[in-house]
C-alpha cells in the first residue's frame, strides 16, 4: 500500500502510566510494522501540572507542552488527539476533539458515566475523524484467532461462558486510594477492569441481552496516597461479579474484581458450544485452547481433547515478524496493535474498529451492571 508523505502531528493528554504506554506505541512502531501506517510525530503533550508537563515534554521530544487540553484539541496543527486521563476528564476534551475534527485515540472506559457518554455519541453525528478505543486485547493474535474461530462456526452454537478479570492488589487494606477508587473520578472495579472483558465478550460472542450483578465494597475506608495515616471513604466498588444472559442464549458468568488475592493482570476466557469450545489466559497470551468436539474420542480417547494453539506473535503484514512469531507475546505488544490498527485506519480512510460508538456500548452494559447490583434484579440491555 502507498504510503502518504503527510507527517500526522500527535497530541497527548495525559502522561501518566496509560499515557506512557501510548507513546511507547509510536517509538516502537517501526520496529513492527514494515512499512509503519503512518508517519507521526508527537509534538504536543498537556499534563495537569507545570511540572510534570514539562518533564513530558523533554521525554518525548515534544514542542511544546501545557495544561490546557484545548491547546491540543483547538489547535490547528494537531491531527491526532490521545485520551490517557482520568475518566472524569474525557467527556469535555473528546466533545472538543470531536466538534474540531480531529483523529482520536481514547483510552478505556470512554467516560465516567453513561450519560457523558450518550452526550459523546450525539456529537458523534456530524463528525468525520477516525476514532477508537484503546480496548487492545482484542490485538493479541490468540483473541484474534478466537474470534475468527467463532465466526466461522468452529464452535457452533455458544451455549455457556465464564469470563474474568482479575488483580490482587485491593485485597489489602493498606492499599491506597488513588483516582481509580473515587467516584469523582469515575473510577471503580468496573470501569478499569470490567470495561475490558464486557468489550470481549460483547466482540466475542454478543450482543449481551440482560444482566444480573451484585458488587462489594472490601474495606469502608482506605489510606489517602499522600499521607498513609489519613483515611477516606471508599466510595467505588473493588469487585463486581454478575450473571449474563446473551441474545443468542448462551448464559455465562462475568467478574471484575481488584479482591482476587494471588493473581496480578489476570483475563480469562472460555466459551462452550455445541461443537466445540475455547479457553484464554491474559497470563498466557502466546496460547489459545481449542477443543473441537467433532474429532473422534475412540479408541482410547481418538484425538479429541485441548489442542494448544501457538499463537505467539504470529501477527498478518503489514507487521514485520520482529521480534520473532515464536517468542513469547506481551502485553505492550497488543497495545502497539491496537495503535497500528487506528493508524492504519486513518491511512486507509476508514472507520476504526472497535470505535468510539463501542466505547457507549461497553459504557451502557456497565450501566446496567450497576444498576444491577444497586437495584437488586435483572437489568435488560
Amino acid at each position: 500500500m502507498e504510503r502518504t508523505a503527510k507527517v500526522y502531528n500527535v497530541g497527548i493528554l495525559g502522561f501518566g502510566f496509560i499515557g506512557k504506554v501510548h507513546a511507547y506505541g509510536y517509538a516502537n512502531l517501526p520496529f513492527f510494522y514494515d512499512p509503519p501506517p503512518l508517519a507521526a510525530k508527537i509534538a504536543h503533550v498537556v499534563t495537569s501540572r507545570p511540572d510534570t508537563a514539562e518533564k513530558a515534554k523533554r521525554v518525548l521530544g515534544a514542542d511544546a507542552a501545557g495544561t490546557d487540553f484545548r491547546a491540543v484539541t483547538e489547535n490547528p496543527r494537531i491531527d491526532i488527539v490521545h485520551v490517557c486521563t482520568p475518566n472524569n476528564l474525557h467527556k469535555e476534551a473528546l466533545l472538543s476533539a470531536i466538534a474540531h475534527g480531529k483523529h482520536i485515540y481514547c483510552d478505556k472506559p470512554l467516560t465516567a458515566t453513561a450519560a457523558e457518554a450518550e452526550e459523546v455519541r450525539a456529537a458523534l453525528a456530524g463528525y468525520r475523524g477516525v476514532a477508537q478505543m484503546t480496548f487492545h486485547n482484542r490485538f493479541f493474535p490468540a483473541t484474534m484467532r478466537a474470534k475468527q474461530l467463532i465466526d466461522r462456526g468452529a464452535l457452533g452454537e455458544a451455549l455457556t461462558f465464564r469470563a474474568c478479570y482479575l488483580h490482587g492488589g485491593g485485597a489489602n487494606p493498606a492499599a491506597p486510594l488513588t483516582w481509580r477508587l473515587r467516584a469523582a473520578s469515575g473510577g471503580g472495579a468496573v470501569a478499569d477492569l470490567g470495561s475490558h472483558v464486557l468489550d470481549l465478550v460483547d466482540w466475542l460472542i454478543g450482543p449481551f441481552q440482560s444482566i444480573s450483578a451484585a458488587t462489594r465494597i472490601a474495606y469502608p475506608e482506605r489510606p489517602l496516597p499522600d499521607d498513609p495515616a489519613r483515611t477516606h471513604p471508599t466510595e467505588v466498588e473493588d469487585c463486581a461479579a454478575c450473571l449474563a444472559k446473551m441474545r443468542s442464549g448462551a448464559l455465562g458468568t462475568i467478574e471484575a474484581t481488584k479482591l482476587a488475592s494471588g493473581t496480578e493482570d489476570e483475563l480469562r476466557f472460555e466459551i462452550h458450544g455445541s461443537r466445540g469450545a475455547l479457553r484464554y489466559n491474559g497470563m498466557d497470551p502466546h496460547h489459545l485452547e481449542f477443543h473441537d468436539a467433532a474429532e473422534p474420542d475412540w479408541p482410547l480417547g481418538g484425538t479429541r481433547g485441548w489442542n494448544r494453539i501457538d499463537a505467539g506473535q504470529r501477527y498478518e503484514p503489514p507487521a514485520s515478524g520482529f521480534p520473532s512469531p515464536k517468542l513469547a507475546i506481551g502485553w505492550i505488544r497488543a497495545h502497539i496493535a491496537c495503535l497500528a490498527n487506528f493508524l492504519e485506519s486513518i491511512a486507509e480512510g476508514r472507520p476504526a474498529e472497535p470505535g468510539l460508538e463501542q466505547g457507549v456500548r461497553v459504557q451502557r452494559l456497565m450501566d446496567g451492571l450497576q444498576r444491577s447490583a444497586k437495584e437488586q434484579r435483572w437489568v435488560e440491555l
